[in-house]
């Protein structure tokens, strides 16, 4: 039974690493980045709750006298 032979094994790898690197270099550079985004200013809206308004406590069970 011949043995496989994996002497150029190392060099297929290597090649491979080498154009899929490359390939993916010119992918990337091909995408168009902010250089400097600006942050948008967003106005808060402020929503008024009932419980924001009056003075509300809340009365636990076990706490109230027996």
């Amino acid at each position: 039974m011949p043995q496989l032979d994996t002497s150029t094994w190392l060099t297929m790898i290597m090649s491979m690493f080498l154009t899929l690197f490359i390939i993916f270099q010119l992918k990337v550079s091909k995408h168009n980045f902010y250089h400097n985004p600006e942050p948008i200013a967003t106005k808060a809206s402020k929503q008024n709750t009932p419980w924001e308004t009056k003075w509300t406590k809340i009365y636990l069970p076990l706490l109230l006298p027996q």
